[in-house]
């Protein structure tokens, strides 16, 4: 399967912030007289304090310094975080712009619904079927060959731990009218290992869904596999041991309230 792009690969880095003592007039200015900002992050120094809107400045004293207008309790990015999940922060929050800090809290970069927009149109996704295979073929040294038929969930093993709840919804409605894409299975020996389509499953799953169809790529001469190895370690045996989680509690994601008090 393709690497998963990063937030760093696409935020960018070089980053106009404002000071919290700056005024709601000198602010106002430089949104005024910008390229296309609406807002800026808040810094002391490199910390993120906080994020200022053109909204936030509205009815404000002009004297007014920013940390009594601006957002305290904002959402950040870590750079490492995948560039997926940051589209799902921006799109289910509403935001225009992502702050990217690092592991000391220090902003590294901002990420925005336009750098996204723009992983998506670069990213050029190869069907996934065949490059699976050929991957398989090549680290492993073995032949495979693709079938087409349906599987029963309760026989397919997970090669991930966690899906997300928000994104449960958009599968279960494609679901419930036909539209979801088939899954990814290998067929090793008779162990089903669940390639792609872990978000799908889990929302057949909630609507008591009991089998799917799939793609499935049998291993014609079985030897365990690398991803097989792994699912054993995290102990993923059956879709049960899936997490569904909400985006908010990313590992990559903190609200910069958190990151002051660590």
């Amino acid at each position: 399967m393709s690497g998963k792009a990063a937030v760093d690969e696409y935020m960018t880095r070089e980053v106009q912030t404002v000071s919290p003592t700056d005024s709601v007039a000198d602010v106002a200015r430089r949104i005024a007289e910008s390229d296309g900002h609406n807002g800026f992050p808040v810094c002391e120094g490199r910390k993120v304090e906080g994020f200022v809107t053109a909204r936030d400045l509205l009815l404000a004293d002009d004297e007014a310094p920013i940390f009594t207008v601006m957002s305290e309790d904002i959402i950040v990015a870590h750079p490492d975080m995948d560039v997926n999940d940051a589209a799902r922060v921006i799109l289910r929050s509403g935001i225009q712009k992502l702050p990217v800090v690092d592991d000391a809290g220090n902003l590294v970069g901002i990420i925005s619904n336009t750098d996204v927009i723009r992983s998506q149109i670069e990213r050029a996704t190869p069907e996934k079927v065949g490059k699976l295979m050929r991957t398989l073929e090549q680290i492993h040294g073995i032949t495979v060959h693709e079938e087409r038929h349906s599987v029963e969930l309760d026989d397919l093993i997970p090669t991930q731990g966690r899906v997300y709840a928000d994104e449960l919804d958009g599968r279960k409605y494609e679901l419930e009218r036909g539209l979801a894409e088939p899954l990814v299975v290998i067929d090793n020996d008779g162990t089903l290992l669940l390639a792609d389509g872990h978000h799908r499953v889990m929302a057949a799953n909630r609507l008591d869904v009991e089998e799917m169809d799939a793609y499935v790529i049998v291993v014609d001469d079985p030897i365990e596999l690398g991803m097989q190895q792994t699912a054993k370690k995290e102990g993923l045996s059956s879709i049960d041991d899936i997490d569904v989680v909400d985006y908010g509690r990313h590992p990559l994601v903190e609200s910069t309230q958190r990151l002051q008090r660590d």
